[in-house]
């Protein structure tokens, strides 16, 4: 049998702060933890038989004398706590200097002045705010006058939401693609994000055709992995957070269920060596909206459907299951949270209950997916194949 890697990325299910979580203002950060402990109904026992919870001893979440799965928790080296840092840090790419932010005035007023023109609209909004939040707030004043909503978070962003009704969504992108191109050198932020969204007054909902111009990544895993002739199939957003960069195959997805579904299709079905998932919901529908009760039933979607994808592993798979950074539900704001991120590692091949401990580097997943699919890839980051086979 061929190998193949199944990597998952249950977007920010952290599971406990950082040493440096005092940089980020997150000082007792715990999404996993925090969840399980507000929410003691919360069941996810295929994710506690593989060993969640013996990761992190500290959670609330309950621990099983014999874990199914190699398991062991990373720290993130790159600065940052964004969605991009995480999944390139994943990929094998350790960022020194973060993205810049721009969640105190917004974006300078001099930028501003110049997309306005680029594009021949003035903007409403370029302030740091929820996205939900900000189209109840100016959807309004958007469907009046037809100008783009401009706004940030504390990822390094560039949102700009339209209607539907108002604005076509192919000129949506080319607007996006147009901030895209302006935002270089001080102003790179790490994405540019169409929020197309329809509805009326008082029930404005964003769409499900977002779409994220993210730049492009230095060399990573999946680029090694394309020119070597293992192909490299990309589910949900994966396609957008790199750039289309070293991807052979991609779909995008409207809901967590979604993912799982082509997930599990493409373990039933071999084609690519690497098949990358990310499953956005837990970070954009509950992280941020600070929903404990959602970001829960979440977790307990995703874990009901976790026999099937096991069951269908084949001899040479390795299911590897981890997250990019934490989004912790009870904590203050509602951006991000600096956290250390579960791995845990399936396979037929895979030693069970082996704690492989904490790694220094998020990159020593991607160091292990090139040890394991037979290729050479420099990195920072360090395997820890040897542990687990």
């Amino acid at each position: 049998m061929v190998k193949r890697v199944i990597l998952i990325v249950l977007d920010s299910v952290g599971i406990g702060e950082l040493p440096d979580a005092a940089k980020y203002g997150d000082v007792r950060s715990n999404t996993l933890g925090h969840i399980a402990e507000q929410y003691p109904d919360l069941q996810i026992p295929n994710l506690v038989k593989l060993g969640l919870g013996n990761i992190d001893l500290t959670n609330k979440l309950a621990k099983t004398d014999s874990p199914t799965a190699a398991f062991g928790k990373a720290a993130e080296v790159s600065s940052g706590k964004d969605t991009t840092t995480g999944h390139w840090e994943i990929s094998g790419i350790i960022l020194e200097k973060p993205f810049p932010t721009f969640t105190e005035n917004g974006f300078p007023k001099e930028f501003i002045e110049r997309f306005e023109k680029a594009i021949g609209s003035k903007t409403l909004g370029n302030i740091s705010a929820s996205g939900t939040a900000i189209i109840d707030d100016l959807g309004d004043e958007h469907v009046k006058t037809g100008f783009p909503i401009v706004y940030t978070s504390a990822d390094s962003v560039f949102q700009i939401a339209m209607h539907e009704g108002i604005i076509p969504i192919e000129r949506q992108y080319e607007i996006c693609k147009i901030a895209r191109e302006m935002l270089v050198g001080e102003y790179e932020v790490g994405r540019v994000i169409a929020r197309p969204f329809d509805g009326e007054s008082g029930k404005y909902s964003r769409t499900s055709r977002r779409k994220d111009y993210a730049i492009l990544p230095p060399e990573t895993v999946l680029d090694v992995l394309k020119e070597k002739g293992k192909g490299v199939y990309a589910i949900g957003k994966i396609n957008d957070i790199f750039a289309e960069k070293g991807i052979t195959r991609y779909k995008k997805t409207a809901t967590n269920l979604e993912g799982i579904i082509d997930t599990i299709e493409a373990i039933k079905n071999p084609s690519e060596s690497f098949v990358f998932t990310n499953l956005v919901d837990f970070d954009m529908l509950f992280g941020h909206r600070r929903d404990v009760v959602g970001y829960a039933k979440c977790l307990e979607e995703f874990d009901s459907y976790l026999p099937e994808m096991l069951e269908n592993l084949k001899e040479d798979d390795l299911l590897i299951i981890t997250a990019d950074h934490g989004n912790d539900p009870t904590h203050h704001g509602n951006d991000h949270t600096r956290e250390y991120i579960p791995i845990l590692n399936i396979g037929k091949n895979i030693k069970k209950g082996v704690n492989f401990g904490v790694r220094n580097s998020f990159a020593d997943i991607a160091a292990t997916i090139a040890e394991y699919l037979e290729v050479e890839y420099k990195t920072q980051g360090e395997s820890y194949l040897s542990l687990i086979v």
